[in-house]
């Protein structure tokens, strides 16, 4: 039987998480391209778009737009349509505080090219680990 593929990343807010992988190779703007009443990547043109994050090891290499998204975040969050966890390439402000304000487990400094949508994903954010289960 293969072993995991682990990676050790970045802690920016703790916490762990199992569950399917939503894999965007673009940025992610929460205000703006992810509509807060259902969860959903509304921005045209992205690779998401149409898809809910909700429930999802949400992996996208940062975020991008208006600080308002980490409002978004915690109101997905409040609503039950957040993303489980989310692992980033390089993780911005926004993000950060959105994960610490709707306490989303988060982790970023991994290299996300090789993940895909559909994938099992175990975060444990508290010591940075990303393992690949599937």
């Amino acid at each position: 039987m293969n072993q995991p593929i682990c990676q050790i990343g970045r802690k920016i807010y703790p916490g762990q998480a199992d569950g399917e992988a939503l894999v965007s190779r673009m940025g992610i703007s929460f205000y703006g391209g992810v509509d807060p009443d259902s969860g959903v990547i509304t921005e045209a043109g992205h690779d998401l778009q149409g898809q809910s994050l909700a429930g999802k090891v949400l992996v996208f290499p940062t975020g991008k737009g208006s600080t308002v998204g980490s409002y978004i975040l915690y109101r997905l969050k409040q609503d039950g349509l957040a993303p489980l966890a989310i692992i980033n390439a390089e993780c911005e402000p926004i993000t950060a505080v959105g994960c610490i304000i709707a306490e989303i487990p988060c982790i970023d400094q991994v290299e996300i090219e090789q993940l895909v949508t559909g994938m099992r994903l175990a975060v444990d954010a508290d010591s940075g680990l990303l393992k690949v289960l599937t």
